[in-house]
């Protein structure tokens, strides 16, 4: 098929105006349920919303509040429309995406016939309008939330993920790789969903790259898996941790004015990443040198979170947790405000505290003292950790404990009690005051229903 690409092109941008048409047809002209009200209002005004934030979609949002040349009631009109345009984007990448493997399954080998053009092209539209008009897409299309910019972020790293597999094995391809680390960074910003698309990209480099099998595939996934912990539990909070350790360091001890600590880490930071970018274009080490830009590149997306800081700063009307230094960003990134829930391993519902050691120390809370010009702990949080009964832990205790005085324990407890048709087993617990009890333990099973 001649002009496969002119045609291709066509039909991307076809399904594009379309998705956009119904988007806009269909737009919230105000502020729908939920966080939305919120977002348009931070975003507006460029303040400092809930934990962890989304500062990228706040400064788009503040970049389309503009076009409300001024009316106030047309900013969240505005706002709508960055989300519905951001789905409009999703559907053009998702088309792409699909035409590219549509190519790869219909095409083998040879020039492509009309009848094979015609069979890609369709696959795609059908495809992307299919996901246009799903009812939850379509939902988060038309109001001012952040899926529908954080699935464009995820369907664009998807589209360029095969882009660089078309031109994987010609020079300079990798900078297909560097674009898609500076998205993923970028969109840490907007929302943590677009990480789930590491594994996809993983499975089409391995397979471009290496010879396909069984273990090399599950390999593969098993190290895109570390990548997203590395970015969850590396990148995005012990970035900021340390320079939270530095910032106290350098003002606490040292006694020097407040940022210098921050200021210092950054620097070092950057120049132990150029040093490392220098060495292996030194000593001919492609791989090494790759991995290297492409944290430097994730680091650069994840900066977005510094416009927060700016704001808290400011001390704008809506300022959330202040984040206004490295220290006070990091429980903000970490959600401490929010308790923890156990997901991986943790105490089921009716677990009682360990007899020997019922509390453990948690981190102490650090304020910033103008007066003292150093940072001083407003809470030392002593004995602040519940530490539970070892026999009544599991793994993916979905039956999770919940605080006595938390309004929801009873029905919750009891919804735990009907939906999974709970009998559990009897242990006998010694209580502190030398009286026994029983406490109920689910069943593995019974947690899984």
């Amino acid at each position: 098929m001649e002009n496969f690409k002119k045609w291709n092109n066509i039909f991307g941008w076809g399904v594009f105006a379309l998705a956009t048409l119904t988007y806009f047809l269909t737009l919230e002209p105000t502020a729908s349920w939920w966080d939305c009200g919120e977002y348009i209002a931070t975003a507006y005004k460029l303040q400092v919303g809930h934990p962890p934030g989304a500062p990228l979609f706040q400064l788009l949002g503040r970049f389309f509040s503009l076009f409300a040349f001024g009316d106030t009631s047309k900013v969240a009109m505005m706002v709508n429309a960055m989300s519905a345009l951001s789905s409009s984007f999703t559907i053009l990448f998702l088309y792409w995406s699909i035409t590219m493997l549509a190519r790869r399954l219909f095409v083998k080998e040879g020039k492509m016939t009309v009848s094979q053009g015609m069979m890609v092209l369709g696959a795609g539209v059908v495809g992307a309008l299919a996901y246009a008009f799903s009812d939850s897409f379509w939902f988060s299309a038309v109001e001012g939330e952040v899926y529908a910019m954080s699935t464009m972020f995820t369907a664009l790293v998807f589209w360029a993920a095969l882009r660089w597999e078309q031109v994987a094995d010609q020079e300079h391809a990798d900078r297909w790789l560097l674009l898609i680390a500076l998205l993923v960074g970028l969109s840490i910003g907007v929302h943590l969903l677009n990480l789930l698309a590491i594994p996809a990209i993983a499975l089409i480099y391995y397979f471009k790259k290496y010879k396909a099998s069984n273990k090399g595939a599950l390999l593969t996934i098993l190290i895109s898996f570390l990548v997203i912990a590395f970015i969850m539990y590396g990148v995005i909070p012990v970035v900021v941790k340390l320079a939270g350790s530095f910032e106290l360091f350098f003002v606490n001890a040292l006694g020097l004015p407040f940022n210098t600590g921050t200021v210092i880490y950054v620097v070092i930071l950057a120049g132990l990443l150029v040093a490392g970018i220098r060495y292996t274009i030194k000593k001919h080490k492609p791989i090494w040198n790759t991995v290297l830009l492409a944290v430097t590149f994730i680091l650069i997306g994840y900066s977005s979170f510094m416009m927060l800081v700016i704001r808290a700063n400011a001390n704008t009307p809506i300022n959330e947790n202040s984040p206004d230094n490295a220290i006070t960003l990091l429980s903000y990134l970490n959600r401490d405000q929010y308790g923890t829930w156990p997901i991986f391993y943790g105490a089921y519902f009716d677990a009682p505290l360990d007899a020997s050691d019922p509390y453990s120390d948690g981190k102490p809370i650090y304020v910033r003292d103008d007066a003292q010009g150093k940072y001083i702990i407003t809470d030392d949080r002593k004995d602040s950790e519940p530490n539970y009964d070892k026999r009544f832990m599991g793994l993916f205790p979905r039956m999770w404990y919940m605080p006595p005085e938390s309004s929801r324990q009873e029905r919750t407890l009891n919804a735990y009690k009907s939906w999974g048709n709970m009998k559990g087993r009897q242990i006998q617990v010694q209580a502190a005051d030398g009286s026994y009890e029983f406490h109920t333990m689910p069943t593995f099973g019974e947690n899984l229903t």
